[in-house]
């Protein structure tokens, strides 16, 4: 089949706005992934194409973009998906709300700010047991979810709130509380839903769903993100 790959460019040292650019593609595969046509444009027609890869199997999280206006890793995102007949084209652009660097990169740092922000890690100042703190199945099912996050940012920069105001923590940052505070070992509860209760915390989810639909990870965003919600108003 044929494919037009319709991607966004923006080289700062050369533009002052993004704008699109087309490039055409023969004997694509139907099973072929979005990330084998944008390293195909990258290898054989344009070398300059700028993009963030790294494992290729949805691990990383490293290849968040926009896929015919919807959030998407490239190395799970099919042809066949995005095109129904012989011909077609797929377009793709980089996350929204955050500042693009250069063509399909946008700026972490801002979103890993937020990441930090929630404690995203174990506390636990007690003496360590002999050999581990022990957690029953139960207990570790409550937040088995969170765990799946690979912080590609697909949900945050899909959510309307997230565009609106850039300081709202977002729901990765809330899926990765979320992860800690329903952690039975962990002792850092308190201080974490301190950070959630402020202006820019969780309170600014208006439950669009959005952040559930485009998570790559099949993660329930938006209900983790109601769970944290009911423990703050405990």
């Amino acid at each position: 089949m044929e494919v037009t790959l319709r991607i966004q460019r923006f080289n700062p040292e050369t533009d002052t706005k993004p704008h699109f650019e087309s490039y055409h593609l023969k004997d694509v595969e139907r099973v072929d992934r979005v990330l084998d046509l944008l390293h195909r444009v990258k290898w054989e027609q344009d070398g300059t194409l700028t993009l963030r890869r790294s494992c290729a199997h949805g691990v990383c999280g490293s290849d968040a973009m926009r896929i015919n206006g919807e959030n998407k890793l490239a190395c799970k995102a099919l042809v066949k998906d995005s095109i129904k007949g012989e011909k077609g084209t797929i377009q793709v652009e980089p996350i929204l709300g955050m500042k693009v660097l250069k063509d399909l990169i946008v700026d972490m740092e801002p979103f890993f700010d937020h990441y930090r922000s929630v404690m995203p890690y174990f506390v636990n100042d007690e003496p360590a047991p002999e050999k581990e703190r022990l957690q029953s199945q139960a207990d570790r099912e409550r937040f088995d979810q969170g765990t799946k996050c690979i912080l590609c940012a697909a949900c945050t920069s899909s959510c309307p709130s997230f565009w609106a105001n850039g300081t709202y923590v977002g729901p990765a940052a809330i899926v990765q509380a979320h992860r800690f505070i329903f952690d039975t070992r962990d002792k850092a509860k308190r201080e974490r839903l301190a950070v959630l209760s402020e202006e820019t915390g969780a309170w600014r989810c208006r439950t669009v769903f959005n952040c559930t639909s485009a998570c790559p990870r099949d993660i329930p965003v938006t209900q983790l993100i109601a769970e944290i919600k009911n423990e703050i108003g405990r």
